[in-house]
């Protein structure tokens, strides 16, 4: 294998992604309409980590893979206890509110939407979520990343959970 051809080799990513948004936006010119594509997706490792990206492209592919690595690039890392959160979290970011309380083990993720494929990519496994106000996608999605960033845990909390046996 030549250098020039592993420089340019894909590597395959930690993060699953999910599409949760694509539309087609247009931009009036001086000729006519120009179309383009946006796209909303979501990155996690299911291990704390989790990122949205917004992109336009030209088709669909590009407008993903775009997003994709804005995700990918912000993503942050959310602080979980167990495979719930920590306590209950109630935000509003613009028009979109969300509830998110922790779940006892076996509820799995009650949520419905976008937050739900949010949940899911992070790696919480019992939840409960509202989505309240709007039902726009990318609104919902950034009001999840706010609420699940501003989570905080105390250390013996974290200390507790790892000791109990399973």
């Amino acid at each position: 294998m030549d250098k020039r051809e592993s420089k340019f080799k894909k590597e395959k990513s930690e993060f699953d992604q999910a599409v949760i948004d694509i539309a087609r936006v247009t931009r009036v010119m001086a000729g006519g309409k120009r179309m383009r594509f946006r796209a909303c997706v979501v990155v996690g490792d299911r291990k704390g980590r989790v990122g949205m990206g917004l992109a336009k492209g030209a088709d669909v592919s590009a407008a993903v893979q775009k997003a994709q690595r804005q995700a990918e690039k912000h993503a942050i890392s959310v602080n979980l206890v167990g495979e719930t959160i920590a306590h209950e979290v109630r935000l509003k970011d613009g028009s979109a509110r969300i509830v998110l309380k922790p779940a006892p083990a076996g509820t799995g993720i009650i949520s419905g939407g976008a937050v739900r494929t949010v949940l899911e990519l992070v790696g919480i496994k019992n939840v409960v979520s509202k989505v309240l106000g709007t039902n726009n996608k990318i609104n919902n999605v950034r009001a999840a990343l706010k609420a699940l960033a501003s989570l905080k845990i105390k250390k013996e909390k974290i200390k507790k959970e790892e000791v109990k046996p399973e």
